[in-house]
């Protein structure tokens, strides 16, 4: 029997039953008070224009507290989900959950007109509008209640000109120099903001200058309404006559202490001047020798008759911290003895408390992944040593166990992946380079690194790889927002330990799979350069870009031979790879307000494998798909092209395309429901090709076309795949969980006019994602 309702009847009946929900928001409300519905500004002055009166309501409107129930669409849904809770004294788990994801109704007994009143006068004076009345009432109706404000302001007082009054001394003269970039300037409004910004201001250049003991409450800034004009004030600058002669000169740096072994509990001990040293114009306290002096001279900013600054004042305490093995950095000044005359003198003292320098660590972490059905887990065990040879160096020694299982046999002839590895890492805060001598003058320590890392990867009835990875390079931020990263060697070293005979099979079936166990050996120089505006503000609006180049076997190749049995060039009898590689991860984020935010991400990759390579090594190729790419499609089962594997849906293998091209495009509207939970809408595109035409065969000779349309050609751009999607997060604050749903748009191994699919768009077709952060 065909079903009586279409889907709009469907519609007009749950919006017919929110409605009806809707009349009765006034349940809660006690008897006697009313809902307090919000409020509006209303303008009652005829010499203002219209658009100055729609600033002074732009201004004003958001002042007024409380706040009415937040609305959606111009539904209260929180306060409708806190009355389907009912009765707040009842208990019960959906009770509770009700009300935590609601908000109860905000009344009319908590406003205060005549407090709300002051706030918007006070405001409208603080930017000009002098001598304004206001006044406020409510109106009640039907248990509602809504607060009008009715403002009489006048013109808005303007600056006529700024005067810096001072005399002739060190401070005065200092104080003078600053007007040239003052924030004061005549016909700006009077604005109380910009006043205090403009004592901050000149308050900061004095603390470049030695000014320690300056403040900026020590300035006045009059405002004179009484001078000729219409609507109009004199600003005048000026020292107060109280500042103490203490404030009004600047300082030298005279002694430097650095107690390093400084303990809050024991500071008698830690800072006894008995085993006090002296190292370049250092006093170091260090009865232990916990620290090498030589430390000190390379973290501080500070030296001996240096002319104070606040700006090196706050560098060395960032230095300090960012050695990570100091658990507290406390820093005085204190008069020296020789403070006689026009210029002081401070000495300098450094208390710094060391953290454990020894460390044990377990991580266990957990994953899932869709494209092959497994669910998997990790362990790590590291241990730290935060100053191994007394100068700040970290040495850290890991080991970790994993594996991925299959949960379901929707892909033919199970195989689990299991791996293990260890490693090190040893940092020293500074440049190591023969010869020379480097360093920064930024917050942040720069840091050599040796690191050298061993990975066991099994995958049961297929293969086992044994990787070595051993690199030299350097790593330094000039300020928070950039990081550079420079290795300048970098080796990998991947070589198949055991190839199952099932797994030998499949090559011979499709010889693109022995890609994925060839011997790869890699030797070359990286750099990597990360920019990220959103350092400071992670939930705002800003850009994020992270780019890498990667040259592989261009010294290599100069100073070797060619294996006249293999012609390819060797170390010490073992082929090398040689190829250049470029990427560029960018990502800009527009936050609308709080509860809205758009995501992008571009991510170009361009490989030039040459010489000894047809194809970039396969670690170094690209990848698309699945959980944080390409979401309506599985991990690496897309391209690379148009190309499509015939066995790719009854495979027995994990799919692994990849490419030495990759071009992706990702936009995502992220929706915030509340504290917890989060929805969003998103559109992935892109796909990988090959640089040269896929013709190697398994003995690594050339030979038939294996993949076609694989090549990056000119129409690369009607090559594209495409998906959209919907999601749910749920954020833990330890963690974000997220569920994503997509399903193709464009799937370009199909016939060119073909290849858009919104016919099949649907949950039959979706591909789910479940992941832990965001995608980008």
């Amino acid at each position: 029997m065909r079903n009586r309702y279409n889907r709009a009847d469907y519609y007009f009946i749950s919006v017919v039953a929110l409605l009806i929900i809707s009349c009765n928001l006034t349940k809660n409300v006690p008897k006697g008070d009313a809902l307090y519905t919000g409020a509006a500004i209303k303008i009652k002055d005829s010499t203002l224009s219209k658009k100055e009166k729609n600033k002074v309501v732009d201004f004003t409107e958001h002042l007024p507290r409380p706040k009415p129930n937040g609305k959606f669409l111009g539904v209260p849904f929180k306060l409708i989900l806190y009355n389907l809770a009912g009765d707040p004294k009842k208990k019960g788990f959906i009770r509770k959950f009700l009300r935590n994801l609601g908000e109860p109704p905000v009344l009319l007994s908590s406003v205060n007109l005549d407090y709300n009143v002051k706030v918007i006068t006070n405001s409208l004076e603080n930017v000009g509008y002098f001598r304004t009345s206001a006044s406020g009432d409510t109106t009640v109706k039907n248990k509602k209640a809504h607060a009008t404000y009715t403002l009489e302001p006048g013109l808005v007082y303007t600056i006529n000109e700024v005067n810096f009054v001072t005399d002739s001394s060190a401070i005065g003269r200092a104080i003078l120099q600053t007007k040239s970039k003052t924030f004061l300037h005549p016909k700006d409004p009077f604005n109380l903001d910009v006043i205090k910004g403009e004592r901050l201001r000149i308050d900061a250049i004095l603390k470049e200058e030695g000014y320690y003991y300056f403040s900026p409450d020590f300035l006045i800034l009059n405002a004179d309404t009484t001078k000729k004009g219409d609507h109009q004030v004199n600003m005048y600058v000026m020292v107060k006559e109280n500042t103490a002669d203490l404030s009004k000169k600047p300082y030298i740096i005279d002694d430097v202490f650095i107690y390093p072994n400084f303990r809050l509990n024991s500071a008698k001990i830690d800072t006894s001047s008995d085993s006090e040293y002296s190292y370049q114009g250092l006093n170091i306290v260090d009865p232990q020798k916990r620290f090498k002096p030589s430390l000190f001279p390379r973290i501080l900013r500070f030296d001996s008759g240096d002319v104070y600054n606040r700006k090196d004042h706050n560098l060395t305490l960032s230095r300090l911290i960012n050695l990570d093995v100091f658990k507290f950095v406390k820093n005085r000044f204190e008069l020296s003895s020789d403070s006689r005359g026009d210029t002081g003198r401070l000495n300098t003292y450094y208390y710094l408390t060391p953290l454990r320098r020894k460390s044990l660590r377990v991580e266990l972490s957990g994953n899932t992944r869709s494209d092959n059905n497994t669910t998997g887990s990790n362990i790590t065990l590291s241990w730290l040593n935060r100053n191994l040879l007394r100068g700040a160096e970290h040495l850290t020694v890991h080991a970790n166990v994993g594996t991925e299982i299959q949960y379901s046999s929707a892909i033919k002839g199970n195989s689990n992946t299991y791996r293990a590895g260890g490693g090190f890492t040893f940092t020293t805060p500074r440049f190591v380079v023969p010869f020379f001598k480097f360093n920064t003058t930024s917050a942040y320590v720069p840091r050599s690194k040796i690191e050298l890392d061993y990975d066991l990867l099994n995958r049961s009835k297929l293969y086992t790889l044994n990787s070595f990875k051993g690199e030299l390079g350097y790593i330094w931020k000039p300020n928070q927002v950039i990081e550079h990263e420079f290795n300048l060697f970098s080796i990998n070293y991947v070589v198949p330990l055991n190839v199952t005979q099932v797994y030998r099979n499949g090559i011979g079936n499709d010889p693109v799979l022995q890609h994925a166990i060839d011997t790869q050996f890699i030797v070359g120089t990286n750099y990597m350069i990360t920019v990220d505006h959103l350092a400071n503000n992670p939930k705002g609006t800003g850009l994020y870009f992270n780019g890498l180049v990667d040259v592989s076997g261009n010294a290599a190749g100069l100073i070797t031979s060619v294996n006249s049995t293999k012609g390819k060039k060797t170390i010490l009898g073992v082929p090398f790879d040689q190829y250049f590689k470029i990427q560029g991860d960018a990502r800009y984020y527009y936050a609308f307000n709080k509860t809205a935010r758009l995501a992008n991400r571009v991510i170009l990759g361009l490989g030039y494998p040459y010489g000894n390579s047809r194809q970039l090594p396969f670690i170094k190729q690209f990848f698309i798909g699945g959980n944080n790419s390409l979401r309506g499609f599985r991990s690496r089962s897309l391209g690379p092209g148009t190309y499509r594997d015939p066995n790719a849906n009854g495979s027995i293998f994990f799919p692994d395309e990849s490419g030495d091209i990759k071009l992706e495009l990702n936009t995502e509207l992220r929706l915030k429901v509340n504290n917890i939970l989060e929805g969003a809408f998103f559109v992935d595109a892109g796909n990988i090709w090959l640089y040269n035409k896929d013709t190697t065969t398994a003995s690594g000779t050339p030979g038939v076309l294996l993949r076609p349309g694989a090549q990056f050609t000119k129409d690369f751009m009607k090559e594209l795949a495409v998906d959209a999607g919907i999601g749910l997060r749920i954020d833990l604050t330890i963690l974000l969980l997220r569920l994503d749903v997509a399903a193709p748009l464009r799937e370009p191994w199909l016939p060119s006019g073909q290849r858009w699919v919104f016919s099949n768009f649907n949950l039959k077709n979706a591909v789910f994602n479940l992941a832990i952060g965001y995608p980008f």
